[in-house]
């Protein structure tokens, strides 16, 4: 029922099912833009082979660094092949492999980007996806160390294969925990300028009076009103589309109040070539003040003229 209801939702607020998967703010179309203003794609594009290995990359990363990785790898295989050939009554346990066809093929045509450190670009990126196989890289290593207990013989063997299973994962989790998990890694590295950029929009929120409502678009920068301790219900966003009771109604208020910012709204939000930036009418704005940060996009505040405010 979940899907249903979901695609259900969907066709009512943005008179599309599928407005997640190829709607304006959908993956696919962020990047599309990102390609029309020069980016090039992504790895793995419409190439399953090249989206796989960037994919697993994430997942191994996830769990240990460097060698260790192989580790987790042979035990994944070799409790797949043990569920496959000898225990098939464990077979549903083979849907926690569901994750890797699904994210192979959102990187491959669903505009999905996924970057690891060391392979091109160099870059860390939603390695938090890699995370999805955790439950699988889990129970099939239990199984493999399983199946080699039950196929050696003597004692002393069984004893080996079970500290190695225990002594190995505990390991690659120290050295994981030593260096700082990869997720964690991409938080950091790629927050820094985010968060100087968003402490200077903040700065100056907060210098606005305590009512105001604004206009902007939160994909990029919601941490701005976040540190402004502005409630997101005083900030008319992309998420405000028609209201699921007035199917009828052509409009959202977010689609109104880009068209008439000082009908909707006091203070608008633009970061250059964000929806508000490109779409919004200016000639209803007044430009207060501009935030910038190394790394990331001009932000500019402005004031909605008062003359063509509703009353």
């Amino acid at each position: 029922m979940v899907p249903a209801l979901w695609l259900g939702y969907n066709f009512v607020v943005y008179g599309n099912p599928l407005e997640f998967a190829n709607g304006p703010y959908s993956a696919k179309a962020i990047e599309h833009n990102s390609i029309l203003a020069g980016s090039p794609p992504h790895p793995g594009t419409h190439k399953l082979r090249v989206a796989f290995r960037y994919f697993f990359k994430s997942a191994e990363l996830n769990l240990a660094k460097g060698n260790w990785q192989k580790f987790w790898a042979a035990s994944l295989i070799l409790g797949t092949a043990i569920v496959v050939m000898f225990q098939r009554r464990l077979w549903p346990l083979l849907f926690l492999w569901v994750p890797l066809p699904f994210y192979m093929y959102s990187i491959a045509y669903g505009g999905v980007p996924l970057f690891v450190p060391g392979w091109l670009p160099f870059s860390h990126y939603n390695v938090r996806y890699g995370l999805e196989m955790l439950p699988a890289f889990a129970v099939f290593t239990a199984v493999a160390a399983y199946g080699l207990i039950r196929f050696v013989a003597s004692t002393r063997s069984k004893l080996v294969i079970a500290v190695l299973f225990l002594v190995v994962p505990a390991g690659s989790y120290f050295q994981v925990w030593r260096k700082a998990p990869v997720t964690f890694e991409e938080a950091v590295t790629n927050s820094r300028s985010r968060i100087a950029l968003e402490t200077a929009i903040a700065a100056r929120l907060e210098m606005l009076p305590s009512n105001s409502t604004f206009l902007m678009y939160l994909g990029d920068h919601v941490g701005a009103v976040q540190q402004a301790g502005i409630s997101l219900s005083r900030v008319i966003n992309e998420g405000n589309h028609r209201p699921w009771e007035r199917p009828s109604d052509p409009d959202g208020l977010w689609e109104r109040a880009l068209k008439h910012p000082a009908t909707y709204a006091n203070y608008v939000i633009a970061l250059n070539s964000d929806p508000v930036a490109s779409s919004v009418n200016k000639s209803e704005l007044a430009s207060l003040v501009i935030a910038r940060a190394t790394g990331q996009p001009e932000a500019t505040i402005y004031r909605t003229l008062k003359s063509n405010q509703a009353r």
